[in-house]
């Protein structure tokens, strides 16, 4: 079963030894259409709708603040509000959301290069170093890890929960989630 969660932030637990764990909403979703265990679902992003969306919400008479729209597996077999039991007895989630986005990085934001010397004269501070070969193969090869784009994409962990409030609808999974706090997800019961 998969639900849509948003990323609160990252706190700790107060036992001993204490456990760093990170904290999810789940989203308030409804049901719209259900085929075959996967069912099309309508969220709230916090944007107004557009016209096409604001037409897809007078078909399914759903209220002005749900959106968005997207495909999940659920555990409704009609419409209505999404069904939450699977999610109170789970004990692990893989939660799938987009990195933080670092835009063009260089070598050692992006792969860690150490770089080189920082003074006395030397032009090889912070970059990549040759990337050529003499004669053959004549080209750079695949894979080469080089400056370009960092972060942006789409991430998935396995966590362990640690607690889930079904009245506030907060999931508190071990360990830490990628992305920005106030960024959107999916969160898949995996047992």
């Amino acid at each position: 079963m998969e639900y849509i969660v948003e990323k609160i932030g990252m706190s700790r637990t107060i036992t001993v030894p204490s456990v760093p764990v990170t904290l999810l909403k789940v989203v308030d979703t409804k049901v719209c259409e259900v085929t075959d265990g996967t069912a099309i679902v309508a969220y709230g992003s916090g944007k107004k709708a557009n016209k096409a969306i604001a037409g897809k919400q007078k078909k399914y008479s759903l209220e002005a603040n749900f959106n968005r729209f997207a495909t999940l597996k659920v555990a409704n077999t009609e419409a209505g509000d999404i069904d939450m039991a699977p999610l109170s007895e789970a004990k692990v989630v893989k939660t799938a959301m987009t990195t933080k986005g670092r835009g063009f990085a260089g070598v050692v934001k992006r792969w860690n290069f150490g770089g080189g010397p920082g003074s006395h004269g030397h032009r090889f501070h912070r970059t990549g170093g040759s990337i050529g070969n003499c004669e053959w193969p004549g080209r750079v090869m695949k894979g080469r890890k080089m400056a370009g784009q960092y972060g942006n994409v789409k991430v998935t962990v396995k966590n362990e929960i640690v607690s889930y409030d079904a009245e506030n609808g907060v999931l508190v999974v071990k360990g830490s989630v990628p992305g920005a706090n106030g960024g959107l997800g999916r969160v898949k019961v995996a047992k």
